[in-house]
């Protein structure tokens, strides 16, 4: 099966519709060899562009232990942010020794994306002298780092919607990657993100199209026992149309949760975790079947529209804290 390609914005890079989310390779998820077996199963399948961070882990070391030599064209892409810690988002010299540290651990010798981790959020990473100008440190280093080769494009990968939208428009970056907002249910990137994305002419990646366990499978329980006081019933409501309208067109929830992301031609590409050889088939074949049709699209439509914004007090990832009632802070009664 050959992975469809598109033109990574204006980084020129082919790049594989989908790509190679690098949390779940980690030691804490997963056994060594069995990561690097997932490793080589996405390679298998034509996926290009691999995505980590310092943040997840060891999953730089295992990503790079898997990748030794290989030698087709890889956007093998990691971050700066939040090594070493406690991390100075304004040390110039600890930004550039993280950068040759993710050099080593992933056997490159360039990193062809490199992102700045969590830009649009101040209180976990303060990375600029001024925000609405878009200065700090970090811009300096960077291009520096271009400058010496080790780097080939710079890019942004944050959370949120207007904040993230005001970096992309600062014209500084060539690639966004937009997390927990562009999905079946949330939508907010499409407003905003896209827009400015399109304005610039840069690469588009969206990062948890299944919201990390929201959509890869139906909560009937939490939804009709005791609920978390933040879940509305509005949303309730939402997800229950959407359940039934899986049930209608047999397409299972997380297949058309993916394919509803790649439906959208400014998505060049989707980050998918995967823990195992099998989950990276399951998502490959998803891919296969290619956008949904365009009836489907205008129902799903239907069922975003119901509640366009997230309400107060609901957390991004709705999957992990369906999975955890202790974690409910507050319970309201069925």
């Amino acid at each position: 099966m050959v992975m469809d390609k598109v033109i990574l914005g204006r980084t020129g890079h082919s790049v594989s519709r989908l790509g190679f989310g690098g949390l779940f390779v980690a030691s804490f998820a997963a056994e060594r060899q069995a990561a690097i077996r997932t490793v080589h199963r996405a390679l298998e399948h034509g996926i290009n562009y691999f995505d980590t961070a310092p943040t997840y882990g060891d999953s730089e070391e295992v990503l790079g232990a898997a990748l030794v030599g290989r030698s087709e064209p890889l956007i093998v892409s990691t971050k700066l942010g939040g090594r070493p810690n406690p991390f100075d988002p304004k040390d110039a010299k600890a930004l550039v020794a993280s950068v040759r540290t993710s050099l080593k651990l992933l056997g490159r010798e360039r990193i062809e994306l490199l992102m700045i981790h969590e830009p649009d959020r101040p209180q976990q990473y303060a990375w600029w002298d001024d925000f609405n100008a878009v200065t700090g440190p970090v811009l300096e280093v960077v291009e520096r780092l271009k400058g010496e080769g080790l780097v080939g494009h710079v890019g942004i990968g944050g959370t949120t919607t207007t904040e993230l939208a005001h970096l992309v428009r600062s014209g500084r970056f060539d690639v966004v990657l937009t997390a927990f907002q562009y999905n079946l249910l949330w939508r907010e990137a499409a407003d905003e993100i896209f827009v400015a994305a399109r304005e610039q002419g840069i690469g588009v990646v969206a990062g948890s199209p299944l919201q990390q366990g929201t959509l890869s499978r139906r909560y009937d329980e939490v939804l009709s026992g005791p609920k978390p006081w933040w879940l509305s019933q509005r949303r309730i409501d939402q997800m229950l149309k959407l359940y039934r309208l899986v049930e209608e067109s047999g397409i299972p929830l997380p297949e058309m949760a993916l394919r509803f992301v790649l439906s959208n031609p400014v998505v060049h590409s989707v980050l998918m975790g995967a823990r195992s050889a099998a989950e990276v088939d399951a998502n490959v074949a998803a891919v296969a079947k290619g956008p949904l049709p365009a009836a489907l699209l205008a129902r799903l439509d239907e069922i975003a529209a119901m509640l366009p914004q997230r309400p107060y007090g609901e957390p991004i990832a709705l999957g992990w804290v369906f999975g955890a009632p202790q974690n409910y802070r507050g319970m309201a009664s069925a």
